[in-house]
C-alpha cells in the first residue's frame, strides 16, 4: 500500500514498486482521509508512508494501521527518531533510488516472513556441536566464523557460553534469526544489536567483557556499514 499526498512523488514511487520482482501495489493514494477511510477494506502486508501529510501525518497514521509493516519515505531527516520509535521497519530519505527501496523492501520480507513462521517464539533451535540446542534470542551476543572450520559457526552466549554451530551459513542465519535484531558486520562476524555498548566508523564495542576486564570490540567492515546503521536507527 502507498501513501504519498504529493502525486508526482506517489506515481514515481509506483513507477519503482513495480520494477521490483514480487512486489504488487495493492493500492496508491494520494490522500489520507481516503486512505483512512479504506483501509480496513483492503488486504496487504505493508505500507511506505510519506510522513509530511496535510490533516494528519505519517507518523500518526502508522499509529493507527494495528501492527502493519511501515517503511516511511520522506525529505524530512528529522523525523527519523520517531519513526524508529514506533518501529518502522526502514525510513528512506527522498528521492528514492531504485536499489534503496529494494533493500528496505527486502528487509520488510524478512520481517514479515519471521513474524508468520515465528510470532512469539523466544528461541531457535540449531545443530550444535553438543547436539541439538536450543538457543534463547535475547542471550545471543554475537557469531563468528569458526577459525577451525569455516563452515561452522561460534554462537557467544551473553554468560560467555560458547556453542559451535554445524555447518550453516550466515546467509542461512539471517534467515533464521529476527532480522531486526541481528546484524552482519563483516564476512566472518554478525552481533546482536542489544549486545552492543557504542560504536564508531569501523569498530563495534560489545558489552561482552574479556577475562582481562576490557570489552570485546569488533571491525565494522564498509560493505556492512549501511545495513548496520540503518538497524541501529540512525
Amino acid at each position: 500500500m502507498l501513501l504519498d499526498d504529493e502525486l508526482p512523488g506517489l506515481t514515481y514511487l509506483k513507477m519503482l514498486c513495480e520494477q521490483i520482482p514480487g512486489l504488487e501495489v495493492v493500492r496508491a493514494f494520494d490522500n489520507p482521509g481516503i486512505f483512512l477511510n479504506e483501509i480496513s477494506r483492503l488486504d496487504f502486508d505493508f505500507c511506505i508512508l510519506d510522513i509530511e501529510m496535510p490533516e494528519i501525518n505519517g507518523l500518526q497514521i502508522a499509529n493507527l494501521l494495528k501492527g502493519k509493516s511501515v517503511i516511511f519515505a520522506t525529505a524530512y531527516k528529522e523525523y527519523a527518531a520517531e519513526a524508529y520509535d514506533i518501529n518502522a521497519v526502514d525510513y528512506i530519505g527522498k528521492p528514492i533510488k531504485l536499489e534503496r527501496l529494494r533493500q528496505a523492501v527486502q528487509k520488510v520480507a524478512h520481517h514479515i516472513g519471521n513474524s508468520r513462521q515465528n510470532p512469539s517464539k523466544p528461541f531457535v533451535q540449531l545443530n550444535t556441536d553438543k547436539g541439538k540446542t536450543i538457543l534463547f534470542l535475547d542471550k545471543i551476543a554475537y557469531i563468528k566464523t569458526s577459525e577451525t572450520d569455516s563452515r561452522d559457526k561460534i554462537a557467544r552466549m551473553s554468560n560467555g557460553e560458547e556453542f559451535v554451530l554445524k555447518n550453516i551459513s550466515f546467509r542461512k542465519l539471517s534467515e533464521i534469526l529476527p532480522v531486526l535484531d541481528f546484524c552482519r558486520i563483516n564476512k566472518k562476524e554478525m552481533v546482536s544489536i542489544q549486545a552492543i555498548q557504542f560504536f564508531s566508523y569501523d569498530e563495534i564495542t560489545t558489552n561482552m567483557i574479556l577475562p582481562s576486564g576490557k570489552n570485546i570490540k569488533l571491525i565494522l567492515s564498509e560493505i556492512y556499514r549501511n545495513e548496520f546503521l540503518q538497524k541501529v536507527k540512525i
